[in-house]
């Protein structure tokens, strides 16, 4: 027979400071992990953006394999790090600028920009916040690679996976519904044996909104769950989910992937390429990309390193019990489900106490830096005592900080009964 653990409320003070169950702001970082795993950042695939020139030892300040689609050129000169954001400018040229490319010459009068990892990224939550340029060239933040042979040996595919792609203007125009929102696809880019090409794609996700993606800044993510699925997130909104396209493979997505974060020009009459005006104004013509984070997924419990340089304060750190019951075996331990967040590697402590405030258990272990969801457990002298109240204090602090001094810890009081 099994005792019921009813869990009233905790909440968890560190260092004088006050760290809530919820936030009220939008959300960033990735979603509850499966239980037993823990999210971790992946560096190769994030950047605060805080310097003064692009890190290249992560990025290319171009697309290595694509020069844009005309009339808008990927260069260089439109990708600059300044403010604290990432930025790619769209403007027009001086005059026509032909380049020979693809077997043929291109024509070319609008200048755009791409930024590439340098990594191949496989599965993981990734997430960026940006503000859109104010125009009809794209803000996008997407991810492709080379794919490979195809499941009859004489054919081939490639990959894309697009979490944003957007515009910041609206107009008389098929695809203005890019002015606002999230728009997600997953392409599966194939060749069959005889050379036709075609581009399989899964069903569109999309979150509506009123405001335009260029009038302030949205958090987007994307969680590559497995080969075959994906999950998209957008600001505080539930997230949505995606099948990819299987009538030719069952495992389609199942190449890395590069990262990129481009400025184009889209189709033309689908989206109305950017007047001159918009191309030459500042306050329009510019995206601006705050951060863009990836994180990979771990055993809860394995420790992971980050140098000082790459810890960033993506959480409200916290101790988290999501149920208002935990089920408590007949036995001599107590296992309490729960999931915590914290920048760099912490030490929780739990103290498990009795209706005098007798000490009965106590638990102390590593909470490695990110977002975990584990089973702890108690081990316990005697079974709890049905009827009787006990309380569990719970403390997130520095590892080896004796010194720290706790203002408080609210007591959580759990209740056995039959």
């Amino acid at each position: 027979m099994k005792n019921k653990v009813v869990i009233y409320s905790l909440l968890i003070f560190l260092l004088g400071n006050v760290f809530q169950l919820a936030s009220q702001s939008i959300r960033t970082g990735p979603p509850k992990p499966p239980m037993g795993k823990r999210w971790v950042l992946n560096t190769d695939f994030s950047d605060e953006f805080n310097g003064t020139a692009l890190d290249s030892n992560k990025w290319l300040d171009h697309h290595p394999t694509w020069i844009g689609r005309p009339p808008g050129l990927f260069m260089s000169s439109q990708v600059s790090i300044k403010d604290g954001f990432l930025q790619i400018k769209g403007e027009k040229m001086e005059k026509d600028t032909i380049v020979h490319a693809y077997g043929k010459d291109i024509v070319f009068n609008i200048k755009g920009g791409a930024v590439v990892s340098k990594n191949t990224a496989f599965l993981g939550y990734y997430e960026c916040r940006v503000k859109a340029a104010a125009t009809t060239m794209s803000t996008t933040f997407w991810f492709s690679g080379k794919g490979g042979e195809g499941p009859n040996s004489c054919d081939n595919y490639s990959q894309e996976w697009d979490i944003q792609e957007c515009i910041g203007r609206a107009g008389d125009f098929e695809g203005r519904y890019f002015a606002s929102g999230m728009h997600s696809n997953a392409h599966y880019w194939y060749t069959d044996c005889s050379g036709e090409k075609f581009d399989h794609r899964a069903a569109q996700v999309k979150f509506e909104d009123e405001d335009l993606a260029s009038e302030d800044f949205h958090v987007y993510g994307g969680w590559w769950r497995d080969k075959t699925s994906a999950s998209y997130y957008y600001d505080n909104r539930e997230p949505k989910h995606q099948k990819f396209y299987n009538k030719v493979s069952d495992k389609p997505m199942d190449k890395p992937m590069y990262m990129r974060l481009v400025c184009e020009t889209y189709p033309f009459p689908w989206i109305s390429l950017p007047t001159d005006e918009e191309l030459a104004d500042p306050a329009k013509n510019t995206v601006y990309y705050d951060w863009v984070r990836g994180y990979e997924l771990v055993d809860a419990k394995e420790p992971t390193v980050l140098n000082q340089g790459e810890i960033i304060d993506i959480y409200d750190e916290s101790i988290i019990f999501d149920n208002a019951d935990i089920e408590l075996s007949n036995s001599k331990s107590l296992k309490l489900p729960l999931s915590y967040k914290a920048n760099e590697d912490r030490e929780i402590q739990f103290t498990l106490l009795d209706k005098n405030d007798k000490k009965v258990a106590e638990l102390k272990f590593i909470a490695f830096a990110g977002y975990a969801n584990l089973n702890v457990e108690f081990n316990l002298e005697e079974k709890l005592d049905s009827g009787t109240s006990y309380k569990l204090v719970g403390i997130m602090k520095p590892i080896n900080d004796f010194k720290t001094s706790i203002i408080d810890t609210s007591h959580l009081i759990i209740n056995p009964s039959n």
